[in-house]
């Protein structure tokens, strides 16, 4: 079944707790959202809220949800965002269920390994295999 655009592309708001060490969740979410597979425009908008738009047959926002809270982001949890986080759920399995997605959701962990790659951090041994394992 072919999706149109208009139900496919998601913008979502992503509202972050007002006390945390890092005052500037918003953009920290940002730069880590900003190249991953699914995701085509974030945008800070405070130090406390990011609009997000995205794919739903790529990601969900469960998934980009879950990334945050495993890079130490707190999210608001006050009973309208979470209302309003079960019905955006709910919305886009429905979706994704009635495209044919079935499960093939990126993972948390997928967008992590697909960052990780992404990112020039040194960590990577440029040795041969058989080099590695000569001692």
């Amino acid at each position: 079944m072919d999706t149109p655009d208009a139900e496919r592309i998601k913008y979502r708001e992503i509202a972050f707790q007002d006390i945390h060490p890092n005052p500037n969740q918003a953009q920290a979410a940002a730069r880590f959202l900003n190249d991953l597979d699914g995701i085509l425009s974030v945008d800070p908008v405070s130090p406390t809220l990011l609009r997000v738009s995205y794919d739903v047959l790529r990601t969900t926002q469960r998934d980009i949800e879950e990334a945050l809270i495993e890079l130490g982001l707190h999210l608001d949890n006050r009973l309208y965002h979470r209302v309003k986080r079960a019905l955006h759920e709910y919305t886009e399995e429905t979706l994704r269920a009635n495209c044919g997605c079935g499960d093939e959701i990126n993972s948390t962990q997928r967008l992590f390994a697909r960052r990780y790659e992404l990112i020039e951090h040194g960590c990577r041994d440029e040795r041969p295999e058989h080099w590695r394992r000569y001692l």
